[in-house]
């Protein structure tokens, strides 16, 4: 994966943005805001930053978003799969757009991320990064996009914050990120498995009872 330019920058430019956004809901002038927008905000389209941009609206509840998303991320592993690293946002799902409150959450969101990212992140483990890592890092990705679209209570937290530091990982080229990316998702594969496995075992108790 290629290292974003100037990753120190991030923090920086979403506080600008979210005020600015901000000052123009003061005056009755908030748009909605969308996922092309906030590619954009990055100064670039690449795999790692479309990846957070979508992990982070997947968590969004808004009808349908973490489907969307999913089938983007999907697309993205694939294309990873391929060795393709420039990766350009399809347009429907650029056109998906956040009102003023998840728009100002996700804006606050992104700020804090980046500002924790560019506090604790720094390049090392290079490892993990090599080029043919691209293999695992896409299966992963169809691991973790599996997991949000599964009818989970909170089910695309995990799975989504997995995704993000995998993006934050090769931003930033720190391979810590990408060992804490899945320490993450190997919880959130924990956590369905349980929750499934109560399904059933409650479904399998109704069942006797019934019979």
């Amino acid at each position: 994966m290629q290292p974003s330019p100037e990753p120190s920058t991030l923090a920086a430019t979403f506080r600008a943005a979210l005020q600015h956004y901000r000052s123009r809901c003061a005056h009755g002038d908030g748009p909605r805001l969308s996922l092309a927008e906030l590619v954009r905000l990055h100064g670039h389209s690449s795999a790692h930053v479309l990846l957070i941009v979508m992990a982070a609206l997947s968590m969004v509840p808004m009808a349908g978003a973490g489907n969307v998303m999913g089938f983007g991320m999907l697309a993205m592993a694939w294309a990873l799969w391929r060795g393709h690293d420039d990766i350009h946002l399809p347009r429907r799902i650029g056109e998906m757009a956040l009102g003023r409150r998840w728009a100002d959450r996700v804006l606050d969101a992104l700020v804090w991320l980046y500002g924790m990212a560019e506090r604790w992140l720094r390049p090392r483990w290079h490892y993990l990064l090599h080029r043919a890592t691209r293999y695992w890092w896409s299966a992963w990705i169809v691991a973790m996009t599996g997991i949000i679209f599964l009818p989970l209570p909170l089910g695309n937290v995990l799975p989504s914050l997995s995704l993000m530091l995998l993006a934050l990982g090769w931003m930033f080229r720190d391979g810590v990120a990408l060992v804490a990316a899945m320490l993450t998702g190997a919880t959130a594969m924990a956590y369905t498995a349980l929750f499934w496995g109560v399904v059933v075992q409650a479904m399998g108790s109704v069942y006797r009872w019934l019979a």
